[in-house]
């Protein structure tokens, strides 16, 4: 059998049972082929043309047995559909090069049509809205919607109501979109902004880094686009992250910074004043911006800070639009609208755009769907995209999360501005992902100083005769009689000129340097002094609050049926609370969260398996027993509180402490947790922490009060399990940037939790959290030390009298209890023991002023469980300035920790020993 006869017999056989179901029941059939059936029966009725009823003579048949118009009918449907599911394949989206040929298979050949069939009418030409027609008027609708210079890529899409509208969009309105006269003005206005702002800059300030927008400079109009229409439809702030490429132009033609204050930074006249910080290159600052836009719409824009790191942003957003979105506008995400603009590269390549698509539909991390613009390059630094995916496209991780794809030539300004259109129609009305793949090009290097012809020759040769985008769409609208053929020359001239006045204004006089103004929210606060550290605010409970939240942490509704482990741990929480007032740590933490939520302030705690604890301590969420509905005990204190938001996340690190960074930065009255299932997890997540929280004050000039709580401690668990690595925390530590403690106490974590939002000022916390001291017996806290004090930054020795000690062992966190317990076991009562609970800021003063207790001849030693290369010792030679100390730990290694039980505990008791002896 051939190809063409199996092809006919396979649609012979899938037709008949198609049209049977349609005639059963026409619901019961896709919605394309009940027209198709709809418009068939019609012409099988009224073929004569003149409406009236007739009878034919059957139609000869082919080799399957299906007449031969029928057959020709599901061919043309077939070459519909190909074209919907391929065309893209061969749209005009490329400005500089051929586009690789990908096998589209969209020739008439493809299914078994000939060049004679071009004039029969068709009555599947309703199908893409032009009635029945010629198949030669079908193919030229199909060419004209996608081969041209929008490559729409949909079909993957699985709901029917999202890609019926889609196929409208591209097949209706796309074919009949007419822009304004206005419109066509303010788009060559707004390239014209970002060609002659790009050029003004290589010419003034030559070989000085910008990384350029040049061949790019579309992404102006279609920003400009997408912000206005984000606000006709009810958008009322809009956050992007960027990377470097063009955001300078951003800066200035879309957030409207002023070209002065640009222009200043280039001069590199005015000295910065270092007590705001460090700062950073001015083409990774953030700025914020209100503007109003050309139908009088108020909206506020935020282009958030960016490391060199690509892509590390785009959490980051997303948390900061999830803020929002929680508070400000009521959990209303229409009113917020993420911005994401990616490098083609970076996109492709970088593994945390997997991370961030797919939060994009999780209940924690919900944003109400994103608009990612791609600059596409074609070449990421000097990596051709050949040598750069695997995939066809840099977008293709938009299919994970059915989001559509809108591949666009840059050089047709009007086809962007159409897709950043439909792009914001499409996440207002659906609230989901969109992509819009800008295909360009880079007229410079990676730099403006790098030679792009070293790897690039013959790209590169075209490029360099290429005019830009502007001067291509200005002769556009000149040929077709849209514009003025001096009006192109008149804005040139004008907004140059204007450039230049600027330039001469800030050579004569330079402006103090500019610093961003913190959002209203933060301007309460302020800047953290050193004599803050001294001492702790005071940060009990009120008795009456510890009881509403005493009593919401020991109940469950009554047609509730915990699980027998669930309704144990019930008891043993009524008894703490009202019989042995004797606290630990798991409900210490729980009790924080609640008397925060008593005082209307969102808490917010995410990370993997955090509603019951990675130890099955947390238990902060409840799983009814038959019916597995979810109960969680905080949302439950009084009427006017607000809702305990913790959230079990997906299996990422990256991604989630971007996310909640984000959060945290824009809610500063908001205490925002983010648990890793293990502290050394925190390993996969070091580009947030590196570049974003440890900085964040002094680079990007934000505070942050995020919370990370690493599960810390040696219990023979092997390499993985047992370092959270505090010595990576504390050697990023100075000027006061965060705090990293080792607590011992449920009670002064509880007061460490509160102290974040009790501060004046807000601080990232690093928190070396417990697992074996979840359940320790002595690791309790007494009722009555929650409703009074504050934390302590180090705590003393209460057993063993100043006098009479020989030896003074300094430690933190879990390795107490087992020094206390050893020291007890061996009735030691000559040595003491001094908690240093918070190691950075180092608490100098308290530990001192403790030390000048002891005899000037007290031996102190500082003891670890962590290698002596590792943990807080190298850290702690450098900060502490007392008496002579000497170190006990494990010797120094370039593993974490032994992976073999015995070998462990042998360790462990010579620290004990030696520290001891």
């Amino acid at each position: 059998m051939d190809k063409f006869s199996y092809i006919a017999n396979a649609h012979g056989e899938y037709l008949e049972g198609l049209y049977q179901a349609y005639k059963e029941n026409p619901e019961s059939v896709d919605i394309t082929w009940q027209k198709f059936f709809e418009g068939f029966e019609f012409y099988q009725t009224y073929n004569n043309g003149n409406g009236k009823a007739t009878t034919l003579a059957a139609p000869a048949e082919n080799k399957s047995g299906v007449s031969a118009s029928v057959y020709k009918e599901i061919q043309v449907r077939n070459l519909i559909m190909a074209y919907r599911t391929r065309g893209h394949l061969k749209s005009k989206t490329n400005p500089v090069r051929e586009r690789k040929d990908r096998k589209p298979l969209l020739d008439l050949k493809d299914f078994d049509l000939q060049e004679t069939d071009l004039d029969t009418v068709f009555e599947v030409g309703n199908e893409i809205g032009i009635g029945p027609a010629p198949l030669r008027k079908i193919v030229e609708r199909l060419k004209q919607i996608y081969e041209g210079p929008i490559g729409f890529e949909y079909m993957y899409i699985r709901e029917p109501e999202v890609l019926e509208w889609f196929k409208k969009k591209c097949e209706k309105e796309y074919v009949h979109n007419n822009f304004s006269a206005e419109e066509k003005k303010r788009i060559l206005s707004k390239l014209n902004e970002a060609v002659v702002f790009e050029n003004f800059l290589h010419t003034k300030y030559i070989g000085q880094k910008r990384f350029s927008l040049e061949g790019g400079e579309t992404t102006i109009p279609a920003l400009d686009t997408i912000i206005n229409k984000s606000a006709e439809m009810g958008v009322s702030e809009i956050i992007i992250g960027m990377a470097h490429r063009g955001r300078l132009n951003v800066l200035a033609n879309i957030m409207g910074k002023t070209y002065e204050n640009i222009f200043n930074e280039f001069e590199g006249t005015a000295v910065p004043d270092l007590t705001y910080g460090d700062g950073d290159v001015k083409y990774h600052m953030g700025y914020a911006s209100q503007i109003v836009t050309p139908s009088g719409k108020g909206i506020d824009l935020k282009l958030a800070p960016n490391p060199s790191h690509l892509e590390a942003v785009n959490p980051v957003v997303e948390g900061y639009a999830r803020a929002k979105a929680d508070v400000l506008y009521k959990s209303d995400y229409d009113r917020v609208l993420p911005i994401l603009i990616h490098g083609d590269a970076a996109l492709a390549g970088q593994g945390i755009v997997y991370e961030v698509t797919q939060m994009s539909k999780l209940q924690g991390y919900y944003t109400g769907g994103t608009i990612h613009f791609v600059i596409n390059n074609q070449v990421g630094f000097t990596t051709d995209f050949e040598d750069a995916r695997s995939s066809i496209y840099c977008t293709d991780v938009a299919k994970i999360v059915d989001a559509p794809v809108l591949h666009v030539n840059g050089d047709d300004p009007e086809a962007v501005v159409f897709c950043a259109k439909l792009a914001v129609e499409f996440r207002q009305d659906f609230n989901r992902d969109i992509f819009i793949d800008m295909v360009c090009y880079r007229r410079h290097g990676h730099n403006e100083s790098d030679e792009p012809k070293f790897t690039q020759p013959a790209l590169y040769n075209i490029i360099s005769k290429h005019p830009n985008p502007r001067e291509i769409y200005n002769k556009k609208l000149i040929t077709r009689g849209d514009v003025d053929a001096e009006l192109a020359e008149n804005m040139d001239a004008e907004f140059r000129s204007m450039l230049q006045d600027r330039l001469n204004l800030v050579k004569q006089h330079p402006l103090p340097y500019a610093y961003q103004k913190n959002e209203e929210d933060w301007r309460a606060l302020r800047r953290s002094t050193p004599e803050d550290f001294d001492k702790s605010p005071e940060t009990g409970l009120s008795p009456a609050n510890l009881e509403k939240v005493a009593n919401a942490l020991t109940k469950v509704p009554e047609n509730f049926k915990p699980l027998k482990q669930i309704d144990k741990l019930l008891k043993e929480r009524k008894q703490m609370f009202f019989e042995t007032k004797q606290i630990n740590w798991a409900t210490a933490e729980l009790m924080a969260y609640g008397s925060i939520l008593l005082e209307n302030k969102v808490v917010r705690l995410s990370g993997q398996d955090v509603q019951r604890g990675t130890f099955s301590h947390r238990h902060a969420v409840l799983r009814d027993a038959d019916t597995n509905e979810a109960y969680d005990s905080l949302d439950y204190i009084a009427e006017d509180q607000m809702d305990f938001k913790i959230y079990n996340s997906l299996l990422s690190e990256y991604g989630v402490l971007g996310f909640e960074f984000g959060y945290a930065m824009a809610n500063p009255h908001a205490l925002v947790v983010w648990e890793a299932q293990f502290g050394d997890f925190a390993n996969g997540a070091q580009v947030m922490i590196d570049q974003f929280i440890t900085p964040s004050e002094s680079k990007w000039q934000r505070m942050n009060g995020l919370v990370m709580l690493l599960p810390h401690g040696y219990e023979g668990q092997g390499p993985e399990h047992s370092n959270a690595r505090p010595e990576r925390f504390l050697q990023l530590s100075a000027e006061y940037n965060m705090v990293v403690a080792n607590v011992t106490t449920p009670a002064n974590f509880f007061h460490l939790l509160r102290r974040q939002l009790a501060w004046p000022f807000r601080k990232p916390l690093v928190v070396m959290s417990p697992k074996s001291m979840l359940r320790h017996p002595l690791c309790i806290s007494p009722l009555d030390s929650f409703t009074q004090g504050n934390f302590q930054e180090v705590i003393g020795d209460e057993l063993v009298k100043a006098k009479t000690a020989r030896k003074v062992l300094i430690c933190s966190g879990k390795l107490y209890y087992d020094l206390l317990e050893e020291r007890q076991n061996s009735k030691i009562e000559d040595v003491a023991i001094i908690r240093i609970e918070q190691l950075h800021p180092f608490p100098a003063k308290q530990l001192y002023s403790l030390l000048s207790s002891y005899s000037k001849n007290v031996k102190i030693c500082w003891v670890q469980e962590e290698p002596e290369n590792m943990g807080a010792w190298n850290y702690i030679l450098r900060v502490y300035q007392y008496n002579p100390m000497e170190l006990i730990s494990r010797k120094a290694s370039a593993s974490p920790a032994t992976g073999y039980a015995k070998v462990h505990a042998k360790e462990q008791a010579e620290i004990l020993k030696k520290a001891l002896n």
